[in-house]
């Protein structure tokens, strides 16, 4: 079963541009935004109350006006209902026009003169069935074409003396209101009287277009009909239209006045509706106000904000990118000015440190310089002394194995010992090539065991095999002759039999091997170990000079680029192995060696 582990979360793991792009969401651009949200409903919802209050109110004025003219025009109505004159002027049978002519000017005329002007009353008509009346200047007859009239007939159905308030056509596109009423106040009503007063049609234009309200204005009757109305697509004068049937959209706002109080205008009200696109004209003003404020509030602390984070997160990404530079080894000062914030502090900690850093690695690095110049020295005194130590004790042997058998006889092949002798006293005279090819290192191997066979007789043999390739290969001078050396002292010389020496040289992916083997009397397994160990302890030359030599020279060239093996078992003879990058040009000991690894197979 696999376990899944819970990972949890810390903020210390989250990347700081994201820290402050969390930051900036939620502690500015959220709450800026929520803020001019809710101050732009609030306003929006305040602005439209204000707006539908104020329209109530220009209804309200609307109802108000209304009302007033009616109640003027119903004041002149009763001022007539009671009037004796008037009424007496309207009953009396007249014997001849001039006597009509005299009561006119002395009753209706004196009357109108002496009434207020009102410029709200368009007209005064008087209706009577008097016979003996000639009608004109406002007196009207009551005739069988004006008894089938709308108003005529809405007024005989009412059996009080209070007015109606009708609304009639002056002409096809005009229409105003009519207060009637009929004179039958005293006892004497022998004629049938009627009293008509008409508004004026540009009051009442006036009354209803009112500049404060936006909206369209219906004035309903009893009945919920509509009387009058601003809205110019309704034909409301042709026929009565009942204001429920009125299309309500739902962006329309419907606002109702207080009914009218008059008595004649029992139930009659105003009625206004807003559409909301009429409203909201007056709303998008203060919105498009409060979207600027919002805009602001966003746009500046973004920009302060970013101005802000770019201060200082380049340069952490800055400081950033010259830290990972640093595990690179490229030790690189920032080049900013010293600024005085934290991030200044810390670039300018960081500059000391690498000039600390510098400082130290140039220190180091002399010291490493010397340590290796005295490596150097070292080594060299070393090899002098191996030098001293193996050509004088060779050639001793030698030259005394020659003097021992030249006394005995006579051989040719003297000659050729002493040629090879001369061959390795001159190499050894020519101390200072430190590189030279494996071609010169074989003819330095074969003069040896030339020599060593001469020695040894039919006891020694030996096997040289190197590759075409790796002929002209460069390697340490006396890389091999060492190890072929202790071969034949160490190896082949106790051997009771005769003994075999063999130095195979190869190249294989640019690899040069080198192995040299025997089959002597070979070393027991601690022996090998503890030559090994003394090797990659760099312990004093003491034994093994021949084969320290070797081994810290090739260090000294190869660093770890070459391989060193030492296979041996005891009555079975060794076998030496070395392993090194394939050059045909010297190596310069103070050049240092490629960094790309090669790979040695075991």
């Amino acid at each position: 079963m696999i376990t899944m582990k819970k990972v949890k979360f810390s903020f210390h793991n989250v990347r700081l541009s994201k820290k402050l792009l969390i930051m900036y969401i939620f502690s500015v651009l959220i709450p800026i935004v929520l803020t001019n949200i809710i101050f732009y409903t609030v306003t929006i919802n305040n602005v439209k109350q204000q707006q539908i209050h104020d329209s109530q109110l220009a209804l309200n004025q609307i109802s108000d006006d209304f009302g007033k003219i009616i109640d003027d025009a119903v004041g002149i109505s009763s001022s007539l209902y009671t009037n004796t004159n008037i009424n007496l002027f309207l009953e009396r049978d007249y014997p001849s026009d001039v006597d009509y002519v005299d009561d006119y000017d002395t009753y209706l005329r004196t009357f109108n003169q002496s009434s207020p002007i009102n410029p709200s009353i368009n007209s005064i008509r008087f209706y009577t069935d008097n016979p003996t009346i000639i009608y004109s200047g406002g007196v009207y007859p009551l005739t069988e074409e004006v008894k089938k009239l709308t108003w005529y007939k809405q007024l005989m159905k009412t059996n009080n003396t209070s007015p109606i308030v009708l609304n009639s056509m002056i002409d096809n596109q005009t229409s105003t209101f009519s207060i009637i009423r009929k004179l039958d106040y005293f006892n004497f009503n022998n004629k049938q009287k009627i009293v008509k007063i008409e508004i004026n049609p540009a009051t009442i234009e006036k009354i209803f277009k009112n500049v404060t309200f936006k909206g369209d204005v219906y004035l309903l009757n009893d009945k919920g009909q509509i009387e009058y109305s601003t809205k110019k697509d309704l034909a409301w004068r042709e026929k009565p239209i009942p204001f429920t049937h009125i299309s309500k959209s739902n962006k329309t706002v419907f606002l109702n006045s207080t009914d009218l109080d008059q008595a004649y205008l029992q139930n009659w009200k105003v009625v206004g509706t807003l559409s909301e696109k009429t409203m909201l004209n007056t709303v998008n003003k203060s919105g498009r106000f409060i979207l600027y404020l919002a805009f602001i509030n966003i746009i500046i602390p973004t920009i302060i904000i970013i101005l802000i984070n770019r201060s200082f997160l380049r340069r952490l990404q800055r400081i950033f990118g010259h830290v990972k530079k640093m595990g690179d080894q490229n030790f690189e000062k920032i080049p900013d000015p010293e600024y005085t914030d934290e991030i200044g502090i810390l670039t300018s900690e960081f500059n000391r440190m690498v000039r600390k850093i510098e400082e130290l690695i140039q220190d180091v690095f002399m010291a490493n310089i010397q340590k290796q110049e005295m490596e150097i020295k070292r080594n060299r005194a070393q090899l002098s002394a191996l030098q001293s130590q193996i050509n004088p004790h060779f050639l001793f042997n030698a030259l005394e194995t020659i003097r021992m058998r030249s006394l005995m006889k006579e051989e040719i092949e003297t000659a050729n010992i002493i040629h090879n002798m001369a061959k390795i006293f001159r190499n050894s005279l020519t101390w200072g090539k430190d590189m030279v090819t494996v071609r010169s290192e074989a003819n330095l191997v074969v003069s040896f065991l030339e020599i060593q066979k001469y020695r040894f007789g039919e006891k020694l043999e030996y096997e040289i095999d190197i590759d075409e390739a790796a002929e002209q290969c460069m390697i340490p001078n006396m890389a091999l002759q060492p190890f072929v050396e202790n071969a034949s002292i160490h190896g082949i010389e106790p051997l009771k039999g005769n003994g075999k020496i063999s130095v195979k040289v190869t190249v294989n992916q640019d690899i040069l091997t080198c192995i040299v083997m025997d089959n002597g009397v070979g070393m027991p397994e601690d022996k090998k170990e503890q030559i090994l160990y003394s090797l990659e302890n760099e312990d004093e030359m003491g034994k093994s000079v021949g084969i320290k030599n070797v081994f810290y020279r090739l260090k000294l060239y190869y660093s770890d680029q070459f391989r060193f093996y030492v296979d041996s078992e005891k009555e079975k003879g060794t076998i030496v192995t070395i392993k090194i990058p394939y050059k045909t040009s010297i190596i310069d000991k103070k050049i240092e060696i490629s960094q790309n690894k090669l790979y040695f197979p075991k």
